[in-house]
This record gives structure tokens, sequence and C-alpha cells, in this order.
């Protein structure tokens, strides 16, 4: 759920937040895919599609779009739901390359 502190001076979701939220989608979905440590190496096509308004439920999805040796494509979308009528509109996505790393941050083999 968005809440009022996560908004921006116009009452909807900060871009930051929004951010934010899809890089932890990104990582939970690779570390689950991996079974390793992963980083960050790169956003690309962020797109903030609509508005969040403060109460909306929100739900994020990642899928894992492409498997390299030790990368991977993380594709995150954002959908947002009202929770009294229940209309859901997609909000956000982004895609993100992940690496997997070892105990000293080199990349390791999926």
């Amino acid at each position: 759920m968005i809440l009022p502190e996560q908004t921006n001076h116009y009452g909807t979701l900060f871009g930051g937040e929004g951010l934010s939220l899809l890089a932890k989608t990104a990582f939970v979905t690779a570390s689950r895919y991996a079974r390793a440590d992963v980083v960050m190496a790169g956003a690309e096509g962020v797109r903030f599609i609509a508005p969040v308004p403060p109460g909306a439920l929100l739900e994020m999805t990642g899928t894992v779009t492409r498997q390299g040796r030790s990368s991977l494509t993380v594709r995150v979308e954002g959908t947002a739901e009202t929770p009294q009528t229940g209309a859901r509109q997609p909000v956000m996505q982004a895609d993100f390359e992940m690496v997997a790393v070892d105990g000293s941050g080199r990349p390791t083999p999926i």
C-alpha cells in the first residue's frame, strides 16, 4: 500500500520511491533465480506509466527475461489496484541487469 509519506508534492508516489521498489523487486527476483548473491549492474527502460495515489495497493512482479553466464536481465512491472473497486492499472516498469557474485564480489556462474 502506498502511504502518504511516499508521495511527492503532487500527492502521488514519488518517482524515487517507485524506482527503489522496482530495484528491490529486481534484487529479490534475481537472488531467487540465481540462488546466489547478486548486484545491480544497470537499469534501463524505466517508465512511470501512470500516477499512483496514496492508498493504492501496488503489486510488483519480476520476471527473468535473459540469462547469461553470470548475469541476467529482470523485467519488473508494477500494477496499482484501487482497493475499493478492484480496478487494476499498470503504473511502472523497468529492466535491470543483475550479476551473480561470489564472496569476493567477483562474477560467478549462475
